[in-house]
């Protein structure tokens, strides 16, 4: 049963302190029952980033947003929030930042001498499509800045508002040039309302995979992250879900909860699911060696232990059973232009 004295809406239920700053200021719990989601634009000087993680199979990312609405407590792009002075708690879902050079900054890299064209990832650290997309639709011109120059796009979000942009996607798609990954930890809507309380619904998730799907754009679904005595006996169901909504693939990782994340996600399951918290978190600690947390590259992704075994013995099964012969198409780097002029003589 839920913690009455939860906040609702919202992954964190508090901010936690930012390891940053010198001097701390706790309010008090009503304190939070009204904040509301705060805008700020920044400037940065660059969009896209190198990835440098050995596990991670891209080679660059670009963030639109600094910061998410979505709220899911075990964000491991809360601590982010730390480098611009704020908090990994409520701030990241609160106070959002807006980058809206980011599409003239993602022409200025592509016109770059030299520059070798590579898929980009769309988001790393945000959700490219959160709540704050519909009001300043960046990720939408940056999508067309991509189709432009003819330049391949990885999609990663949570957010059926992806279908808004068809649009662009389909002629990026009819050239192999983009791919859409959707997010969807749970077919249970009452486990997803209080796990990521923003995002679109379960329903609406995998309408979206069969939309995409019927309109020839390669749709992978990440069953992300697995939560030990949470959503760890729904993976069978989600694929058998997914494949039939045409989904190409899957993917699947099982919560870490570093640094910051780990007081977040320690409040949200104890307010959240006060019956069960104390199971899942020794659950998740069977994984992680004792920790909540793993920072080492590949054993961040795939724990250890008989816990960890049995779920990724499931996802075997469920890929033999629901993915068999089916694939998913790299990304074609063979159109990309360079500038905007070339792509536009060639009609």
């Amino acid at each position: 049963m839920q913690n009455e004295n939860s906040i609702k809406g919202q992954g964190a239920q508090r901010n936690v302190i930012n390891h940053f700053d010198r001097y701390t200021f706790e309010p008090d719990e009503e304190d939070f029952e009204a904040v509301k989601t705060s805008f700020t634009e920044v400037f940065p000087k660059t969009i896209v980033n190198q990835v440098k993680s050995e596990d991670l199979p891209m080679e660059y990312s670009m963030n639109p947003y600094q910061g998410c609405e979505h709220g899911c407590s075990y964000c491991f792009a809360r601590p982010t929030h730390e480098y611009w002075g704020y908090s990994a708690g409520i701030d990241f879902e609160r106070k959002i930042m807006v980058k809206k050079n980011a599409p003239e900054l993602l022409e200025k890299f592509f016109r770059k001498k030299g520059y070798k064209a590579a898929p980009i990832l769309l988001s790393g650290n945000t959700d490219c499509y959160q709540p704050a997309e519909r009001q300043f639709e960046i990720t939408r011109k940056m999508l067309q800045v991509c189709l432009d120059y003819r330049h391949p796009v990885n999609i990663l979000t949570k957010n059926a508002l992806v279908l808004r942009d068809l649009d662009i996607l389909k002629p990026l798609a009819e050239q192999n040039l983009v791919s859409v990954s959707i997010s969807i930890p749970t077919i249970n809507e009452d486990l997803r309302r209080k796990m990521e309380p923003r995002t679109s619904s379960s329903k609406n998730k995998l309408k979206a995979v069969e939309i995409l799907s019927e309109n020839h754009i390669p749709v992978n679904v990440m069953v992300a992250p697995i939560i030990p005595g949470l959503n760890s006996d729904e993976p069978l169901n989600i694929l058998k879900a997914i494949s039939e909504a045409g989904a190409n693939s899957f993917g699947y990782t099982l919560v870490r909860l570093n640094d910051t994340v780990e007081p977040v996600f320690v409040r949200w399951i104890e307010t959240c699911f006060p019956d069960r918290a104390q199971k899942v978190l020794n659950l998740i600690r069977s994984m992680r060696g004792g920790k909540l947390g793993e920072k080492r590259y590949f054993d961040r992704q795939k724990g250890d232990g008989n816990i960890a075994e049995m779920i990724h013995n499931t996802f075997k099964i469920g890929r033999r059973k629901f993915f068999e012969g089916k694939e998913f198409p790299k990304l074609s780097t063979e159109h990309f232009t360079g500038t905007k002029e070339q792509q536009l003589r060639l009609f």
